[in-house]
């Protein structure tokens, strides 16, 4: 199939990489479990780059942790990937889906108004009125979809939703089975095919809200999405990312690199609440990841290029970081002053000047 993608802000996985993936699957000599797109080892390569394909890396993290993911998928147990929010657990759980079952948009975006009907099946309405239950009047919903094509299916911050919604996953998890009532025959059970399982996420943050059941726990492998610990490997992403969306913006001008550096070592020290040379400082109850990063750079980027016509400096960052230090508590932006008064003059540059020099433009 054909896609038209020029004017999407975001094209799914097998769309942005559709090339790499078919170069891929030529490639591929690979064993593949029954019903995968790739073998393993294939799949690995679309996560974290192939040279001599030309497939690029995109994923930063450790490669044993998507070999221990791959291999849960490839068993009767679901994938459920935890870890601080901005950790790109999601965009991991939208790659591996793309490369086992060739499509990621099986998703449930969980959260306290999701409902079983968003996560099994539904109706049409006019149709079930006026000729009853039928294929025809059901409307499958992704987990529906993805067991009966065999596909992987994509529950993105389970936690977030209520005991009784998130227990609907047992029965498919477990006894790899879907039950609807209302049908007749052989259409009252949908049979997984294979291919299918659940890649789940959830944050830390919000583990406890809506606790998991320990018999859903059962049914999932569990595996940790760390934050980046090296700086320089962070600053190349986030440069990479911020340019890519700078991009799609209309924005001409490129990230400046040493611009980029202020922010991103701004944002490891308020994350990890420690300088570089190991002064401890505040730490900021705002959610300081990599993700977030990089959407403070692309904001940069954009203030600076249609406010002024340049890539954006020093005194742009301190206008974007408002709105990301102060979401979660007004003291945040207490602690964020506090550095930029502090932390900042201690260090040496342009940059670092024009940060401090710019600490007045946080409002309050």
């Amino acid at each position: 199939m054909t896609h038209d993608t020029a004017d999407y802000q975001r094209p799914p996985a097998e769309v942005r990489f559709a090339d790499e993936l078919e170069r891929l699957r030529e490639d591929d000599t690979g064993h593949r479990p029954p019903g995968w797109a790739l073998s393993l080892t294939a799949a690995r390569r679309f996560v974290t780059g192939d040279d001599a394909l030309g497939v690029t890396r995109k994923f930063v993290g450790d490669t044993a942790l998507i070999d221990r993911a791959l291999v849960t998928l490839a068993t009767s147990r679901g994938l459920m990937l935890v870890g601080e929010p901005g950790t790109a657990k999601s965009l991991l759980s939208e790659l591996i889906a793309a490369a086992v079952g060739g499509t990621s948009t099986l998703t449930i975006q969980g959260g306290a108004a999701t409902t079983e009907d968003q996560i099994k099946y539904s109706w049409n309405y006019a149709l079930l009125v006026s000729e009853g239950p039928s294929t025809r009047s059901l409307v499958p919903a992704p987990l529906l979809t993805g067991m009966a094509e065999g596909r992987i299916v994509r529950f993105e911050e389970i936690t977030r939703c209520p005991p009784e919604v998130q227990d609907s996953l047992l029965s498919p998890l477990s006894d790899r089975v879907l039950s609807v009532p209302e049908l007749t025959g052989p259409d009252a059970m949908v049979f997984a095919r294979d291919g299918f399982n659940v890649i789940a996420t959830a944050n830390t943050r919000d583990r406890g809200v809506n606790e998991m059941s320990a018999a859903l726990k059962r049914r999932f492998n569990f595996e940790t999405v760390f934050p980046i610990s090296d700086f320089a490997t962070e600053l190349d992403l986030v440069e990479a990312e911020a340019a890519r969306l700078l991009e799609h913006s209309g924005v001409r001008a490129a990230p400046r690199r040493d611009v980029l550096e202020v922010l991103v070592t701004t944002f490891r020290e308020l994350r990890n609440a420690t300088t570089e040379d190991g002064r401890a400082m505040d730490r900021l109850g705002a959610v300081m990841s990599t993700a977030e990063a990089v959407s403070v750079a692309h904001a940069v980027g954009v203030r600076g290029w249609f406010l002024r016509g340049e890539p954006g400096g020093a005194a742009d960052i301190v206008e974007c970081l408002a709105g990301t230090a102060a979401k979660d508590s007004p003291e945040d932006l207490a602690r964020l002053r506090r550095y930029l008064e502090q932390q900042a003059p201690r260090r040496s540059g342009e940059q670092w000047r024009a940060l401090h020099a710019a600490r007045h433009l946080l409002p309050g």
